[in-house]
């Protein structure tokens, strides 16, 4: 079964809904400059409040080591997602489930994935400047050849209406959305998640 990751959550409605319509997981983005940016209190008022099985992740982008463990140990977070220019040295000190992010922009994009010994590796579509949450898909068929090297969730505008083609093609380990079911930034729109939800549980299903 396709793992299903619900990403930027902001506030305790959203992650409860999430749970309630079968995600696997939700992010906690603790990059100050996305506009999905949530305290660390914040995240683990959430976390404290959530059923056992659903997986809290957060999201980091080129932070400080001793700042990701002091935000792990607030939180509870279970598993990291490195999100910015980490090194595989740097993604190896914390242990098993951690997932790191590539932008995918060409076949290229995906020869750094190589020398990462992580969990998973999430695909996110390339643009410049701008670390995820973009908006727009990318080359799927890219994702297919990086499955070679290792589990792939595959991200980057993906939405209800797209999502069923996606997995056809990728058959993904997991999926990540954000901002393909949200009403406004950090905000979820619930008939859109359960929609997305529910198209790959379908078609994993079939």
């Amino acid at each position: 079964m396709i793992k299903i990751k619900i990403c930027g959550i902001t506030n305790l409605d959203d992650a409860f809904a999430a749970e309630e319509f079968g995600a696997d997981a939700i992010g906690f983005n603790f990059y100050k400059k996305s506009p999905r940016y949530i305290a660390p209190e914040k995240a683990a008022e959430i976390i404290s409040q959530l059923p056992p099985f659903i997986l809290p992740v957060g999201i980091f982008v080129n932070e400080r080591e001793e700042k990701v463990r002091d935000i792990l140990g607030k939180t509870c977070i279970q598993a990291v997602q490195f999100h910015g220019d980490e090194s595989p040295e740097f993604c190896q000190r914390f242990g098993s489930h951690v997932i790191k992010a590539f932008q995918v922009k060409d076949k290229k994009s995906l020869e750094q994935m190589s020398h990462y010994r992580v969990s998973a590796y999430l695909l996110d579509s390339y643009r410049d400047g701008v670390r995820g949450g973009t908006g727009t898909t990318f080359d799927w068929h890219l994702a297919v050849v990086a499955k070679t090297m290792g589990r792939i969730i595959l991200a980057g505008g993906l939405n209800p209406e797209n999502i069923a083609e996606a997995v056809k093609l990728v058959q993904p380990y997991g999926v990540d959305v954000a901002g393909g079911v949200e009403r406004e930034k950090g905000v979820k729109d619930h008939v859109k998640m359960r929609k997305f939800i529910a198209e790959v549980r379908r078609v994993s299903r079939s």
